[in-house]
């Protein structure tokens, strides 16, 4: 099964939470609609990603 994940990378820390983990299958390129909504998504996350690395290490919330 194929997997997209996204984790913020923050400099030192092995931990990082994973932000994004979504099975994906063809499916969710097989027309512009799922492809644009699979890209919405990642993007999000990637948004995420990017502002949980700006912030100090003691704000990463464990879900």
């Amino acid at each position: 099964m194929a997997r997209i994940m996204v984790t913020a990378d923050p400099a030192g820390r092995r931990d990082a939470p994973v932000v994004f983990d979504e099975r994906v299958l063809s499916i969710h390129l097989s027309d512009d609609h799922a492809a644009e909504q699979l890209v919405e998504r990642l993007g999000w996350a990637i948004s995420d990603a990017e502002e949980l690395e700006q912030c100090a290490p003691g704000c990463f919330r464990r879900t």
